[in-house]
């Protein structure tokens, strides 16, 4: 019998980030995917483009990217890349 290959996914602890006076509080999911919580409530569903090196916004109801340009989503996003480190050249 061949071997089955697990493969497990670390689940990374939520973190805090403060824009212009807003909390936002970042929810790491998998591949490359945040769920942002805006002053308490949920936000916004990004993920981290790294072919196109930025940041996409998520339909809510499908997860599939939308590809247009949101400078909110782009603030958050590079403070996510400060935290976790990630994404600069």
């Amino acid at each position: 019998m061949a071997p089955q290959h697990v493969y497990l996914w670390k689940m990374k602890e939520p973190f805090d980030i403060t824009i212009a006076d807003k909390t936002y509080s970042v929810f790491p999911e998998e591949d490359n995917m945040y769920t942002i919580f805006k002053e308490g409530e949920e936000y916004v569903k990004i993920q981290w483009d790294k072919d196109s090196v930025c940041w996409l916004k998520l339909d809510p109801l499908t997860e599939l990217p939308l590809f247009e340009e949101d400078q909110e989503v782009n603030q958050v996003g590079l403070q996510i890349q400060k935290f976790e480190g990630f994404g600069s050249n």
